[in-house]
C-alpha cells in the first residue's frame, strides 16, 4: 500500500477485522461439521458427490458461486471502471453458454454415473491416453484459475490494509483447504450457500451506499452517460478490437460452454439423484448468474460515478496500482463512518474467492483419484478417499505459486482470467464438442486435434500477456484528479496531474496510429477470441485427422457416449428428418441403452445398502472392483468375481 493511501484513508478498524474473522470461521465450522456427521466422508461417493442425494436449491446457489470468485468482485467492475459498461453483454454469453449445457452436460453425464468428467473419455475411447490428456489440461487450468481467483483478496487487501499480500493469498488458500480436506462436497455445498448470502450482502451495501454517495441513481447513469460510458453496441467486425458485440456475446457464449464441461458442474450434477433435478440446477443457475454478473458490473458504473463526483481518480492519481483495487478503495471512502461495513466487503470478496477455491480444490481431489489412482491401481475405497483428502493441500501450495506470477500481469481481472483461462478452455472445450457431436471421433483425431489446439492457444495467450511490445487498449475517459488531496505541496501536485493526463492522451494517440509488427501482429487478436480459436482448431484437425485414419462405420458406434446435434438442438424439427440426419447412427436406441445402464447400476447399489462400518467398507472396494470392470482394465478372473457379484 502507498504512502498516500495510508495518508488518506483510515485503513481497517477492529470492527471491520471482527466482521472479517466470524465469515472466515463460520466457513470454517460447517467444514468441521460436515467432516463428523453423516457417513463423516469416509467413501469417495459421499466425499466427492454427497451420495448424489443433494437438494435441488443449494446446489444451484453452489453451481453459481463457483464460478462467482474475486474476478466477478473485483474484475468486472475494473474493466467497467477502466473501459466502460460494453463489457456488460458477455453476461448473456455465460448465460446462454450455461442454458446449452442443459442439452448438452446434463443428458450426456447424469446416467452415466460418472465422478470425474473425464471418465467419460475412457468409456467412449475405450483407452486411457485421450482421458489423461483431457485430464492434464483440465487441471492445468484449475489451478491457473484458483491462482488467479487468490490474486483477488490478495491485492484488495494490499489496496486498503497494511496487510502484505501474501499473507492474504496464504489465508484464503489455508481456510479453502481445511473446509474442503474435511468436509467434502456437503461441506463445499452448504459453504457456498453462506458465502452466497455474504456475497450479495457485500454487493448491495456497495451499490446503495456507492449510489448515494453520488447524488443517486440519476446522477449516476448521467455522469456515465456525459463521457460515453454507456455506449453498449460495436459491431466492428475486426477481431482485434477489443469488445466488439460478436465477441462479447458469441465469442464468450461459444467459449463459455466450458463452463458446462467443468468438473465443479459435473459433480454437482452427478450429485442429483434425477437428470430432471439435474436439468432444474442448470435452469436456476444461469440466470441467477446472470442477475449477479450484471450487479457486479453495475458496481463499475457506481464507482465512475463516485469518482467523477468528487474529481478524484485513484487510478490516475496512482493511489490504487490497478483497476481491480477500485473497489475495496470505494468502499474505505464511502463507508468510513460506518464501522464493520468495510469488513462485510472485504468478508464478501473473500466468501466469494472460497467458495471457488473449495469447489476447484474439491474437483481436483476428484480428478486425482478418478483419474489418476483408480485406473492404475485397485485400492479400497477407504484409501482413496484418504488419497482424496491428501491432494487437497498440494493443489493449495500449486495455486499460492500460481497466484504470485498473475501479480505481474497488467489488467482488469476479467481480461487476465479470459486470456489465460483460454489457453485450457478452447482446447478441452474443443475436445468435448468433438467427442460428443462428431459420432465418428476416433482417439488418434481426439490426441492430435487437442495437442495442436494446446499449443496454438498457449502460445496466444502467453504472447498476449506477456509480450514486451504489444500496446494495449488505452482505458476510456477516466475521471478528474483536480479535487484530489494534496500531499506535497500545490504546485507539486498540479504539474503531476497535467504530466499524467498528457501522457495518456499521447499513448492513447500513438495506439490509435499504431501498426503492429512481428508477432505482435498474432497477439493483438482480442482476448474474446483466443478460446473460440482454440476450440475451432481442435474441431478442424481432430475431424480432419479422423476421415485421414478412417471413419469408424456408423452402424458400429455405440450411441450411450454420443448425442444427436439435431436431437438436442433442433428438437422441433420433424422426426422424419432428424432421423435421415443422423446419417445411419442408431441414436434411436439411445434411450433403450440408457435404461439397460441404470437399471443395472441400481440393482447393483441395492446390494451394497451398508449394515456397518466393516461391511460398507467391503461393498466400497466392490464397487470399486466393478467400475475397473467397467472400464476394461480388469484381469480376467477379476472380472469374472465381479460378474457374479
Amino acid at each position: 500500500m502507498t504512502k498516500m493511501m495510508q495518508a488518506d484513508h483510515p485503513g481497517f478498524v477492529v470492527a471491520d477485522y471482527a466482521v472479517f474473522a466470524v465469515t472466515i470461521i463460520i466457513s470454517l465450522g460447517i467444514g468441521i461439521y460436515y467432516a463428523f456427521s453423516g457417513g463423516k466422508q469416509k467413501t469417495t461417493s459421499e466425499y466427492l458427490v454427497g451420495n448424489r442425494q443433494m437438494s435441488i436449491l443449494p446446489v444451484a446457489l453452489s453451481l453459481m458461486v463457483s464460478f462467482e470468485s474475486s474476478i466477478m468482485m473485483l474484475g468486472f467492475p475494473g474493466e467497467v471502471y477502466s473501459y466502460g459498461i460494453m463489457f456488460w453483454l458477455s453476461n448473456a454469453g455465460f448465460m446462454i453458454a450455461l442454458l446449452l449445457g442443459t442439452r448438452i452436460v446434463v443428458p450426456l453425464v447424469h446416467p452415466l454415473r460418472i465422478k470425474s468428467v473425464f471418465e467419460y473419455f475412457e468409456l467412449k475411447y475405450k483407452g486411457r491416453e485421450v482421458r489423461l490428456l483431457g485430464t492434464t489440461i483440465g487441471m492445468l487450468g484449475y489451478v491457473f484459475y484458483m491462482g488467479i481467483v487468490l490474486f483477488g483478496p490478495g491485492t484488495a487487501l494490499e489496496a486498503v490494509t497494511d496487510m502484505p499480500y501474501w499473507v492474504s493469498v496464504a489465508c484464503v488458500a489455508l481456510a479453502s483447504v481445511i473446509y474442503t480436506s474435511i468436509g467434502g462436497i456437503k461441506a463445499v455445498i452448504w459453504t457456498d450457500v453462506f458465502q452466497c448470502l455474504i456475497m450479495f450482502m457485500g454487493i448491495f451495501a456497495v451499490l446503495i451506499k456507492g449510489t448515494i454517495s453520488a447524488g443517486g441513481p440519476k446522477r449516476v447513469f448521467d455522469l456515465n452517460a456525459e463521457n460515453g460510458r454507456l455506449y453498449l453496441f460495436n459491431f466492428d467486425t475486426d477481431p482485434t478490437v477489443r469488445h466488439t458485440f460478436w465477441g462479447l456475446v458469441i465469442g464468450s457464449c461459444l467459449r463459455l460452454i466450458s463452463l458446462s464441461f467443468n468438473q465443479s458442474t459435473v459433480q454437482r450434477i452427478s450429485s442429483m439423484s434425477t437428470q430432471a433435478k439435474a436439468r432444474k440446477v442448470m435452469f436456476l443457475t444461469a440466470p441467477a448468474f446472470f442477475v449477479t454478473l450484471s450487479l457486479a458490473t453495475l458496481e463499475g458504473v457506481v464507482a465512475y460515478a463516485y469518482y467523477t463526483s468528487i474529481r478524484c481518480d485513484p487510478l490516475t492519481s496512482k493511489r490504487i496500482q490497478n483497476p481491480n483495487q477500485i473497489i475495496p478503495y470505494m468502499v474505505l471512502d464511502i463507508f468510513r463512518n460506518l464501522p464493520g461495513m468495510s469488513g462485510l466487503f472485504m468478508a464478501s470478496l473473500f466468501s466469494a474467492s472460497l467458495s471457488t477455491m473449495s469447489s476447484g480444490l474439491s474437483s481436483l481431489s476428484a480428478m486425482t483419484v478418478e483419474d489418476y489412482i483408480k485406473p492404475f491401481h485397485n485400492l479400497s475405497d477407504k484409501k482413496l478417499t484418504a488419497i482424496a483428502k491428501l491432494s487437497v493441500p498440494f493443489y493449495g501450495l500449486l495455486s499460492v505459486a500460481v497466484s504470485f506470477m498473475i501479480a505481474e500481469i497488467p489488467g482488469p481481472m476479467s481480461q487476465i482470467t479470459t486470456s489465460i483461462l483460454s489457453a485450457f478452455g478452447g482446447p478441452s472445450c474443443g475436445l468435448f464438442l468433438y467427442t460428443v457431436f462428431f459420432p465418428w471421433s476416433t482417439k488418434k483425431g481426439a490426441l492430435i486435434g487437442t495437442t495442436a489446439s494446446v499449443i496454438l492457444s498457449f502460445w496466444l495467450s502467453a504472447g498476449k500477456n506477456f509480450s514486451k511490445t504489444l500496446q494495449r487498449s488505452p482505458w476510456a475517459t477516466m475521471p478528474p484528479t483536480d479535487q484530489c488531496y494534496l500531499f506535497q505541496n500545490t504546485s507539486h501536485f498540479i504539474n503531476y496531474t497535467i504530466t499524467t493526463e498528457y501522457t495518456t492522451y499521447q499513448t492513447t494517440e500513438a495506439i490509435m496510429d499504431h501498426q503492429h509488427e512481428g508477432l505482435d501482429k498474432f497477439y493483438a487478436l482480442s482476448y474474446q477470441w483466443v478460446g473460440v480459436l482454440g476450440i475451432l482448431y481442435m474441431l478442424v484437425i481432430g475431424i480432419i485427422t479422423s476421415c485421414i485414419e478412417g471413419l469408424p462405420k456408423s452402424k458400429d458406434i455405440d450411441v450411450i457416449y454420443v448425442l444427436s446435434f439435431f436431437d438436442q438442438f433442433f428438437p422441433f424439427l420433424p422426426k422424419n428428418l432428424r432421423t435421415k440426419l443422423y446419417l445411419g447412427v442408431p441414436f434411436e436406441k439411445r434411450e433403450e441403452l440408457l435404461k439397460k445402464v441404470d437399471k443395472g447400476f441400481m440393482d447393483y447399489e441395492a446390494e451394497l445398502l451398508p449394515t456397518a462400518d466393516t461391511e460398507l467398507e467391503e461393498k466400497d472396494e466392490m464397487s470399486s472392483k466393478l467400475e475397473v470392470s467397467r472400464n476394461g482394465h480388469s484381469d480376467d478372473d477379476e472380472t469374472a468375481k465381479d460378474n457374479d457379484v
